[in-house]
């Protein structure tokens, strides 16, 4: 009986039909797939791992508290593991459109909240696993964490077997959550009366955070004054999705960081201006003077928390300054705003509204997580994930690609989310299916945006080797 965080709660309450709340991944392996059976069997010798996906949502009475996480006593395996085929002749844009179908199906709310999909035929004697996780349940980097659980690290794996066979705990009554929750209550002012005492024994620390605190969210409070600027991304959605992928090589990226300066973070804003320029152009969409607004969301999880589920997230919001045409004085923008962020309180604000809500009842729980997705605050969600440096390997096969999936909140039409792997740095965009139906465009003109501050960055570096050269022989 896991209660789940404000955050996590927050996912289930933006869920509609039409904006759906789970992520996931499209991977790609070499070789021939499985069989079904064997990749079943291998998910169940690793299942015990990660306890979280034998269990479902229960919901205690009279709204007395946020959800738990309980075990389903009807837990079957073989109903998350889904296997399907790609008709000849396999080509990877028939497997972006499955993505997008799969995408567009909300998960059964009664049963855990993860799918995962066997996809064969792929040209080149490939295959492909679709993940697909309610993100109630899972962030970013902790997804990477689990999803590495399934994999190894060489192709001939050590066997990973349970001690015992998982057997579920009995499901809890109503009158036991709403004694949890009573419990839970009662808790509450405890936790309050510690950080007092804190604040007493230690008033100049508890004077400089309230100060940081009180800074914090009245930065939020001038991002909702100043609304987001009105744009063709921000429009009503409905519930069927498209999917785009982009590959790139992780030493573009440190190549244009090296050469100006800022972080690969920085590049990957960069180009996504210069894309969304772009693509606001072709729609007719004059760029003078126009700045978006992006949300980041950043880990907060610490090195002793990673392999856990749950959200441990914030979101910072920070500019895309799609009216710079030049690519080098475009990333040197973005640079600056990104250093203006991170100095900022935004991320203090975010984590004391945060902790508020878990002491919030949920109806007021409930309008505080719709306010965390609100247009007003930003036009677009990118996303940066790290995944792991080196190759995987499920059933002796390598994975040689994984792009990875968001999800759109409310008159939300795109998400961007970028993940590296293995020396790559891959792009998934996911797109309303008519809002943005040439989400095409927007992937073209991510590579030529890369293409464009490559290029500026070996001109940058020839530049310097007259430099160099002279400085040497002096």
């Amino acid at each position: 009986m896991d209660r789940l965080s404000a955050l996590d709660v927050s996912f289930l309450t933006n869920e509609t039909s039409s904006a759906h709340m789970h992520v996931g991944g499209v991977m790609i392996f070499e070789g021939p797939p499985p069989s079904y059976d064997d990749l079943v069997e291998h998910v169940r010798s690793r299942a015990h791992l990660v306890p979280r996906f034998h269990q479902k949502l229960a919901y205690p009475p009279a709204q007395t508290g946020r959800p738990f996480w309980i075990d389903d006593p009807t837990f079957n395996l073989e109903y998350h593991i889904r296997h399907s085929a790609l008709p000849a002749p396999g080509s990877e844009e028939q497997l972006r459109r499955m993505t997008g179908r799969i995408f567009s199906q909300q998960l059964d709310r009664s049963k855990p909240l993860w799918e995962l999909w066997l996809v064969q035929g792929l040209t080149r004697k490939r295959f492909a696993l679709l993940t697909k996780t309610h993100h109630s349940l899972v962030d970013g980097v902790s997804g990477v964490d689990i999803a590495t659980v399934l994999f190894d690290l060489q192709p001939v794996p050590d066997p990973v077997e349970p001690d015992t066979d998982w057997v579920p705990d009995p499901e809890p009554s109503q009158a036991t959550m709403l004694a949890r929750g009573i419990e839970d209550v009662a808790k509450a002012p405890i936790g309050l009366a510690r950080r007092l005492q804190g604040a007493i024994e230690h008033p100049e620390r508890a004077i400089a955070r309230v100060g940081e605190a009180v800074e914090g969210i009245g930065e939020i409070g001038w991002a909702l004054a100043n609304p987001a600027p009105d744009v063709p991304l921000n429009v009503p959605i409905g519930s069927h999705r498209r999917f785009e992928w982009i590959r790139s090589d992780l030493d573009h990226f440190k190549r244009v960081k090296n050469a100006f300066g800022g972080t690969v973070n920085d590049v990957v804003l960069a180009v996504v201006s210069g894309a969304l320029r772009a693509w606001l152009h072709g729609r007719g969409v004059r760029t003078d003077g126009l700045e978006l607004r992006a949300q980041v969301p950043v880990s907060t999880r610490g090195t002793d928390e990673r392999g856990q589920l749950g959200n441990q997230i914030v979101a910072l919001r920070t500019p895309l300054p799609v009216y710079i045409e030049d690519p080098v004085a475009r990333l040197q923008r973005v640079s600056e705003s990104m250093g203006d962020v991170k100095n900022s309180k935004q991320a203090v604000g975010a984590e004391v509204i945060s902790r508020f809500n878990d002491f919030a009842p949920p109806t007021l729980l409930a309008q505080a997580a719709r306010l965390n997705f609100s247009t007003r605050l930003f036009n677009v969600v990118v996303t940066n994930v790290p995944g792991p440096q080196m190759p995987l390997y499920i059933l002796g096969r390598e994975l040689e690609d994984i792009f990875p999936v968001g999800f759109l909140p409310p008159n939300q039409a795109l998400f961007v989310a970028v993940m590296s792997y293995n020396g790559q740095v891959n792009f998934g965009l996911l797109a309303d299916y008519d809002a943005v139906d040439d989400v095409g465009v927007i992937a073209t003109a991510i590579e030529r945006a890369l293409a464009e501050l490559v290029e500026a960055a070996a001109e940058a570096e020839k530049s310097a080797e007259p430099v160099e050269a002279e400085a040497s022989r002096s």
